[in-house]
């Protein structure tokens, strides 16, 4: 079995690791677990400031993503031995990096934690997890994450 578990450092997918490490998986699963480097976006500028404010922030977001894949990754390593697990960081849209690596890879199923935002929210940012459900080439599971949700929604 090929589970691709994409993190962003949150609360909700470490949800998602938790629950991964819950069950018993059959003994030639494999784990990729995936981050979305995502910086702000580049505009046209004549003196290229732009271009230097996006190279720093895929730089930040890259270090980010290194971070959350190595944490995801040492925990998965340490709590279930057993799983073959590697890691992978992509840039761009993690909607579209997550269904393009899963479809690459040959995913059977994405596990992944759901922040849970309400409607003002979701429309204003767009929902990678419904997002993934909708669209993707294999199985999906929405972690929640208990403690995470028991603040307000909008």
């Amino acid at each position: 079995m090929k589970i691709l578990l994409p993190v962003d450092g949150s609360e909700y997918s470490k949800a998602a690791v938790h629950e991964l490490l819950s069950r018993p998986w059959p003994a030639d699963t494999q784990v990729e677990v995936l981050s979305v480097a995502h910086p702000t976006p580049e505009y046209l500028d004549p003196r290229m400031v732009a271009s230097a404010i996006h190279v720093e922030s895929l730089e930040r977001e890259m270090k980010r993503a290194r971070q959350n894949v190595d944490e995801a990754a040492g925990a998965i390593r340490q709590g279930a031995a057993l799983l073959d697990v590697s890691t992978k960081i992509l840039e761009g849209s993690p909607k579209e990096a997550i269904l393009r690596e899963a479809a690459a890879w040959g995913a059977d199923l994405i596990m992944l934690g759901s922040h849970g935002y309400g409607f003002a929210m979701r429309f204003l940012l767009g929902s990678v997890s419904h997002a993934v459900a909708l669209h993707a080439p294999c199985s999906v599971e929405i972690v929640r994450s208990r403690t995470a949700e028991a603040g307000p929604k909008s």
